[in-house]
């Protein structure tokens, strides 16, 4: 795997060999993150206003819009769309306060990197250490990057999907509310 990697990708290699095992978990769970936020972008932005429309249509072309079935449908519809509307975003917020801890681990197994160059060695040779302090410095750079960066985009989509969220329920109360609708 890591004759892949430094073939295709020798930066990463280099990267993952200063922070160690932990900053392959960081840059997976990173992955999943930006995967989540695209996906819900995509969607905010291509797809929703799709679904939106289609339900307004399905509403528009029912006859009878004033039965308590009628009530009942415009609830559904509302509710399917606002469900799909807050898709992942709880996912979203647990790898955000998960990588920082992640990078907080890594830390920590940087500086047991250093205590044990420093019980072999028997000195404080610079030299001996500067792989636990590598480690130690990188992994939590790479949490706190990830964390703040996915919490920027992840706050700018879920207020995103709120406001169209509310949008669509004025929509629908619009309609509902309309004489001879």
């Amino acid at each position: 795997m890591m004759a892949l990697i430094d073939a295709y990708l020798p930066w990463l290699g280099d990267l993952l060999s200063l922070g160690g095992n932990i900053l392959a978990l960081i840059l997976f769970m990173a992955f999943v993150l930006w995967t989540l936020l695209c996906e819900r972008l995509y969607f905010l932005y291509v797809v929703y206003p799709q679904h939106a429309r289609n339900a307004i249509k399905l509403w528009n072309a029912r006859r009878d819009k004033t039965s308590w079935f009628a009530h009942q449908y415009r609830d559904h519809l509302r509710h399917r769309i606002s469900a799909e509307l807050n898709k992942h975003y709880s996912m979203i917020g647990t790898i955000i306060k998960v990588c920082p801890l992640l990078g907080l681990l890594g830390t920590v197994a940087g500086m047991l990197e250093i205590f044990d160059a420093l019980a072999a060695t028997g000195s404080n040779n610079p030299r001996s250490m500067a792989s636990g302090v590598s480690k130690a410095t990188v992994s939590t750079l790479a949490g706190m990057v990830v964390a703040i960066f996915g919490l920027l985009i992840g706050k700018f989509a879920e207020r995103r999907a709120i406001a169209e969220r509310d949008r669509l329920e004025a929509r629908f109360s619009f309609i509902a509310e309309r004489p001879g609708a």
